[in-house]
């Protein structure tokens, strides 16, 4: 069961390193800010698989939780910043995107 985690842990890690290149090379900043959720998440994930690792799931599960709370309000919180930086000026995040009001037209 062991080796099981291991193996998933060890393609977690993987995962993680592939979404920081997805960080770095982003072509827009939302495709950065998703990839930014996607690691917080593979976080919480290699989190639990450690605490089963060592048999300690209660205290690991929990800093878990807390991490996962914390990077869903990080993420909330900057794309509701992007979003009204986009409403002030639609050229800022280097795409001209529509706003919410010309979307139906």
């Amino acid at each position: 069961m062991t080796s099981i985690l291991l193996g998933l842990a060890i393609f977690l890690a993987v995962l993680l390193g592939m979404n920081f290149i997805r960080v770095i090379l982003g072509p827009t900043l939302f495709d950065r800010l998703l990839a930014v959720g996607a690691i917080g998440t593979n976080a919480v994930l290699l989190l639990a698989i450690i605490g089963f690792v060592y048999g300690r799931p209660d205290g690991f599960l929990d800093l878990a939780i807390t991490y996962a709370i914390l990077n869903f309000v990080g993420v909330v919180a900057v794309a509701k910043f992007l979003d009204a930086k986009r409403e002030v000026d639609p050229d800022a995040l280097g795409q001209a995107a529509p706003l919410r009001g010309e979307r139906d037209q």
